[in-house]
């Protein structure tokens, strides 16, 4: 794949970037959370720029040539590759919050199943475990964690305008489910957003858990 970047971004950031992700992918494929060429992964370059997986490429085989450069509008730049289907949710997040430097998305059996067992309650709450102090800003194992799960769709600018509309009613936003698919989580940095993710995988399952035990 041939990238051509914008002046104002270093090669060697877009490299760096590019090589963590398919890094993670290949960790998170290998745990099972990426099957058939599903999930999508990011970060952040600069207050413009992302970069993300191909769409379609087999996320166990990643490399550096199966990332591409878009835009905040998520729009491909320098490449007429095609970036992830749900690149708009990524750069929504990247929009939202300045801080945020990497977008992880799996379709883990766990998440997707969570999602639809929960998909009519729209979020799980997750209250009194010890695992939830991994998520940045929770400090104590009695705070409340609600995980929204949202309808899907194949219209991106529906989904986009959901996760706005739950930002802008004042509610907290750690991750989110898509019902039926997976979840989203993303993190200050990758390592957070790993925690984030592995975190979030655990305390479904938790709860899934307990859904059988007290069935």
């Amino acid at each position: 794949m041939s990238q051509q970047l914008p002046d104002s971004i270093p090669p060697g950031l877009f490299a760096a970037r590019a090589e963590a992700i398919a890094d993670a992918a290949r960790e998170l494929a290998l745990a099972g959370w990426t099957p058939a060429t599903s999930s999508n992964f990011s970060m952040r370059i600069d207050a413009e720029h992302a970069a993300i997986t191909i769409s379609g490429r087999d996320k166990g085989k990643l490399g550096r040539d199966d990332i591409m450069l878009v835009d905040m509008q998520g729009h491909a730049v320098g490449t007429d590759a095609r970036p992830s289907a749900e690149t708009a949710l990524h750069t929504q997040i990247y929009r939202r919050w300045p801080g945020a430097q990497a977008v992880l998305h799996t379709h883990s059996r766990t998440q997707s199943v969570a999602s639809r067992l929960f998909a009519r309650d729209g979020l799980i709450r997750l209250e009194g475990w010890e695992l939830q102090k991994a998520i940045a800003g929770h400090t104590t194992h009695e705070s409340v964690l609600e995980i929204p799960v949202f309808p899907n769709t194949q219209h991106m600018p529906e989904l986009v305008a959901r996760v706005d509309a739950w930002l802008d009613a004042g509610k907290p936003l750690a991750a989110y489910l898509i019902d039926g698919h997976g979840i989203y989580t993303w993190g200050r940095d990758m390592a957070e957003a790993r925690r984030h993710l592995e975190a979030l995988e655990f305390l479904l399952g938790c709860e899934l858990d307990l859904r059988r035990l007290n069935a």
